[in-house]
């Protein structure tokens, strides 16, 4: 369930700034799992990869860390977290209060339109699901909760749902076999249909498709990837920005 924390603020001028564009491809790569748990992060290779200064780099990962999707380790430098099944109960706890209060007051008070638009996003995550792209399923299964999220309103619920998911994601690259994706695309498609039921439906669901992440965990770690194919996606397209919490 991915697709964050604080959304990258852009220039005054209103163009994305260079650190916003290495913050959003570090946080992109944290929840896709393209970056494994506890992998470090060199500021010399991120300036290579993104062709920037490293006090740009510097910038965004101070800024990560301050979102809490990595953790900058005295005299040591930039890795991402390495979360364990104790964080794990932290994360789930904290989503069920979020986002089941969430779907209760949405349950049964979204427009067709609203209810298409999560439609769109889960057909769209299945098909990815379908054809192995792993990336960009992850990608869509965030996006789905953060749509939800942004559904409801406060902004406080979604400032809190885009702290969560970056550790929720490192949990399951970490803990869940074969670092498989966070969600089951099909479990959206429950979902929507509760939302359209009612209140205590949708929060039924909500709470059960947790529960069932959060049950998907074992101690079962995988292989990370080289920094190079972590970002080879941001290399071909330098400015995408990190879709919008």
């Amino acid at each position: 369930m991915i697709s964050h924390a604080s959304a990258a603020q852009p220039a005054p001028d209103g163009e994305t700034t260079a650190t916003d564009r290495v913050y959003a491809a570090i946080y992109r790569a944290v929840l896709e799992h393209r970056l494994a748990p506890g992998e470090w992060l060199r500021e010399a290779d991120l300036a290579s990869e993104f062709d920037v200064s490293r006090t740009v780099v510097r910038q965004a990962l101070q800024r990560l860390a301050q979102d809490q999707v990595i953790e900058l380790r005295h005299n040591r430098g930039a890795r991402v977290p390495l979360p364990s099944l104790e964080d794990a109960a932290h994360v789930f706890e904290a989503r069920r209060i979020v986002e089941c209060e969430v779907a209760r007051r949405l349950g049964g008070g979204l427009s067709p339109m609203q209810l298409d638009s999560l439609r769109v996003i889960a057909q769209a995550e299945i098909a990815a699901d379908e054809r192995g792209d792993r990336a960009e399923a992850i990608r869509l299964s965030g996006e789905f909760h953060q749509a939800l999220t942004r559904m409801h309103g406060n902004p406080v619920f979604d400032r809190l749902l885009n702290a969560l998911l970056p550790t929720t994601s490192l949990l399951m690259a970490r803990f869940k076999v074969g670092g498989g994706q966070v969600c089951v695309a099909h479990r959206h498609v429950d979902l929507i249909a509760a939302l359209a039921q009612g209140s205590a439906s949708a929060a039924a669901e909500m709470r059960k498709h947790l529960a069932e992440l959060q049950r998907s965990l074992v101690d079962e770690p995988v292989r990370g990837r080289r920094l190079r194919d972590a970002f080879s996606a941001y290399r071909e397209s330098p400015h995408q920005e990190r879709p919008n919490p």
